[in-house]
């Protein structure tokens, strides 16, 4: 009996084995798609996952960006055209060109069937610099910023209290806001075009049952329960040019007060710094690309991420040593850091210089050298020179009034172009002493990372990762300090142009 039990169970295994094997396999969901954000309104993206990337077609970037694509059958190339520029694509090359300038790519164009993809990572490093626009990729949330589109990332914190419950948005970048009660909610909007907002489930739900992006404009709804008896809301400042927004709400019945809101050092009001600085106080250091964005990457696997970030740590402390400056990172980790908030934190932090680092790449092996550049003015014309001279008065405290210079973001660094062209100079000048350079080591370009900066800013290319050998260099710990000291020299040099005076050192250390 145990014996025929038993030859039935196998029976019936076999047979729901066979049906396993004869049924289609499971598939994987498709992944997210994009959302797309551009001054028109958005639309979404949708994204395939092929060779372990995610791309987007071809044909889809081009009905969104009047793009025309052509395949050279001949040359087994691609063409891409805007109205003014032309990408060019090569299949099995993770290489795109565009105006004459090499992009890496993190993997080459795929095709299928009759339709061309490529990496998500193809729209903000070619597509962008072509079309004359910044397009802004968010890998973690999904989104592509198109234009000067303000949508700042929002985290957010839910902390119980004692006498009732604390939120904590960490706005990057720092956005003007309000914060009002409209009947059972509690709303937050923002001076921004959209929000990038993680928005966490209310640990209270009586206190709050929800916490919600706002269906229309750039807002946060925060649902107010029975327990509701009234709020407080502070802003302090964050890190990197970030922002704080701390609302403190309190249960009915509770009269334990809320844990305060610790006070930020506040430094002294800018208008009452009336005698002109010349020497540098703040610098703030910019190592480029970082977390999603990796960079160009070399034949050995080397990131520009990694190499930017490790010279950058290091001229931070030869600076804070050699010339007592206080020095900011734009990032001191591996995370992703918009362009727009690189320049706002030098900004914010009322930086007297601000310096990127990049390494290079070519479709060429033996391109290398060191590059300098500074922003290039072509596309300002007689505006940067305008905005450059305007000014308004304000009153100040105790009577009179002073001129206070105001300038649209998009024509922050018009003004520094003269010093930021001086600093470059000295850049290569220092570099050239010490590292092998370009033959076209100093240069002006439109780098978006640049624009915005409101004191005199310069990118340095260090050199080009994608040359075998020079990538063993930008490597090295010996050749990073080559360029750390190269880089100290030409900022001692711009220090000493203004007239700024050293601060007092240990004996031993000098020029």
């Amino acid at each position: 009996m145990n014996l025929r039990r038993l030859s039935l169970r196998s029976a019936a295994t076999a047979a729901l084995l066979a049906c396993l094997a004869a049924a289609p396999a499971m598939q994987a969901p498709p992944p997210a798609p994009y959302t797309v954000l551009l001054p028109e309104g958005r639309q979404p993206l949708a994204v395939r996952v092929i060779g372990g990337q995610e791309m987007f077609a071809l044909d889809e970037l081009a009905k969104l960006f009047d793009l025309t694509v052509r395949e050279d059958t001949l040359a087994g190339g691609l063409a891409i055209s805007t109205k003014t520029q032309t990408i060019a694509l090569t299949p099995g090359q993770g290489l795109a060109s565009v105006g004459g300038r090499v992009i890496s790519l993190p993997a080459p164009p795929a095709r299928d069937g009759r339709a061309w993809f490529v990496p998500v990572d193809f729209v903000p490093r070619a597509l962008g610099p072509a079309l004359g626009t910044r397009l802004e990729l968010r890998r973690p949330s999904r989104l592509i910023i198109g234009g000067d589109l303000r949508v700042p990332r929002i985290a957010t914190q839910a902390d119980p209290q004692p006498a009732g419950l604390r939120l904590t948005f960490n706005v990057a970048p720092a956005t003007p806001h309000t914060v009002t009660q409209e009947g059972s909610r509690l709303v937050v909007k923002f001076d921004a075009h959209a929000l990038d907002a993680n928005l966490p489930a209310s640990p209270s739900p009586e206190l709050v049952p929800s916490i919600r992006a706002a269906e229309t404009g750039a807002g946060i709804e925060i649902d107010l329960g029975p327990r509701f008896a009234s709020f407080r809301a502070a802003d302090a400042p964050g890190d990197r040019g970030a922002g704080r927004i701390v609302l403190d709400l309190v249960a009915a019945g509770e009269t334990t007060a809320a844990k305060p809101v610790p006070e930020p050092a506040v430094d002294p009001p800018p208008l009452l710094e009336l005698t002109p600085v010349t020497g540098l106080r703040t610098i703030v250091i910019d190592a480029g690309h970082g977390g999603d964005e990796h960079g160009a990457r070399g034949p050995q696997g080397t990131l520009e991420k990694d190499v930017t970030l490790a010279v950058a740590r290091r001229l931070k402390g030869a600076i804070e040593a050699r010339l007592g400056a206080r020095v900011i990172l734009t990032r001191d980790g591996d995370q992703t850091v918009g362009l727009d908030e690189r320049a706002a934190v030098a900004n914010n932090n009322k930086a007297d210089l601000f310096l990127s680092l990049h390494a290079n790449a070519s479709a060429r092996p033996a391109a290398s050298g060191a590059e300098v550049f500074y922003l290039s003015l072509a596309d300002y014309g007689e505006e940067a020179q305008r905005a450059a001279q305007s000014s308004v008065p304000v009153p100040v405290l105790g009577g009179g009034v002073r001129d206070i210079e105001v300038i649209r973001w998009e024509m922050a660094q018009a003004r520094h172009i003269d010093e930021s062209a001086k600093f470059a100079g000295l850049v290569e000048g220092a570099l050239r002493e010490r590292v092998p350079m370009s033959v076209r080591a100093l240069q002006q370009a439109p780098f978006r990372v640049l624009v915005g900066a409101n004191m005199p800013a310069v990118l340095v290319e260090m050199g080009f990762i994608s040359n075998p050998e020079q990538e063993k260099q930008l490597a090295s710990e010996a050749f990073q300090g080559s360029l750390v000291q190269a880089l100290l020299d030409s900022l001692v040099r711009f220090r000493d142009t203004r007239g700024g005076q050293e601060p007092l050192l240990p004996a031993g250390i000098g020029n």
